[in-house]
């Protein structure tokens, strides 16, 4: 065995866009699963992972409701194919646990588009106010943050809100946006950030996607610079109301079981195509635009994956105080009642 996994680690190439050399064969399948056990560690990957990581992982789902499995598997290491942030919050979830990210250079537009020094800035603008963080956030941030949020469940956290106190939320200003208009709040001031992937599927692309397939059904992250055109083409009756979705990735998957269209147009990255299609295999899912893939997500490639298990790299540490305060932000939103699933 041992000569096998040196003939496979042996044609790992180390680029500037992540690890390469590697295919997902039979021969690889088996050795991640070997080395797996092993080490007793649990795979897991986001929606949003190439196809044959989601494929090889333990569970696959968001990125919250992957931390939440995380901390309750019997394995001492976990191994999180996703984004830097997602695996802060598994270790955050898991203090004991080992936490192994397969490319610690894979980091998140979103989450870097706030920092903790601009965040405390920012409170001291409005020092009254409650922070309202996204879990698409990195530790430090959580840290400073009073709740933490999901895309399915940030309504409900604002709503929660004496609405007479003021609310930070941040980063992502499409969320934002679309928490304020549900709520109807004025006193929420909304940081300028977004997804680089999910603020470029405009609503052009949408809007001509919807003319040309009419009788599907449209699944539109709220994260998306579209979103705001999906709630106009429904309001305006442009597209039937009951046909547009505003979802989360783990309330994607919920809606394609019980969608009635046979063809249904998706605005999120590329990646969710694959849980979809697996889900409701008598669908057509189509990507609004098919550019949409982020090249952070793709850095855990099968490649990185082996390196992971066979060097037992790289791994994700949060400070402890760090760590003890974004658990606090969590845990507030998970007695809300409805901790959703992750972005």
């Amino acid at each position: 065995m041992a000569t096998a996994v040196g003939a496979l680690t042996d044609r790992i190439v180390d680029g500037p866009s992540g690890y390469s050399g590697v295919d997902a064969t039979p021969d690889w399948a088996a050795e991640i699963k070997r080395l797996a056990r092993e080490r007793n560690a649990t795979i897991l990957a986001h929606n949003y992972q190439l196809p044959e990581i989601q494929d090889i992982a333990d569970h696959v789902g968001d990125s919250l409701a992957l931390s939440r499995i995380a901390a309750e598997a019997p394995e001492d290491t976990i191994v999180f194919c996703g984004v830097h942030f997602m695996a802060e919050t598994a270790k955050i979830l898991s203090p004991e646990k080992t936490v192994l990210i397969p490319d610690q250079r894979a980091g998140c537009s979103l989450a870097d588009s706030i920092s903790a020094e601009e965040l405390r800035a920012w409170k001291a603008e409005y020092p009254d106010a409650l922070v309202v963080s996204y879990v698409n956030t990195t530790a430090a941030v959580k840290a400073l943050t009073d709740i933490c949020c999901t895309s399915s469940n940030a309504v409900d956290v604002v709503a929660s809100i004496d609405p007479d106190r003021e609310v930070l939320f941040l980063p992502d200003q499409f969320l934002g946006a679309h928490v304020k208009r549900i709520t109807g709040r004025e006193n929420m001031h909304i940081w300028m950030g977004e997804c680089h992937v999910h603020a470029g599927i405009n609503g052009d692309e949408l809007n001509e996607q919807a003319r040309t397939h009419p009788d599907a059904e449209l699944f539109v992250h709220p994260e998306c610079g579209c979103a705001t055109s999906a709630l106009y083409l429904a309001g305006a009756g442009e597209f039937p109301a009951d046909r547009v979705h505003i979802l989360s990735t783990g309330g994607m998957i919920d809606a394609a079981k019980a969608a009635k269209s046979n063809q249904v147009l998706v605005a999120t990255e590329v990646g969710m195509l694959h849980q979809l299609r697996k889900a409701a295999p008598g669908i057509d899912f189509q990507a609004v635009n098919g550019r949409a893939s982020c090249q952070y997500m793709k850095m855990i490639t099968p490649a990185a994956l082996l390196r992971c298990l066979v060097e037992n790299r790289d791994e994700v540490h949060v400070d402890p105080e760090t760590a003890a305060l974004a658990r606090n932000s969590v845990q507030r939103m998970i007695e809300i009642g409805n901790p959703g699933g992750g972005e």
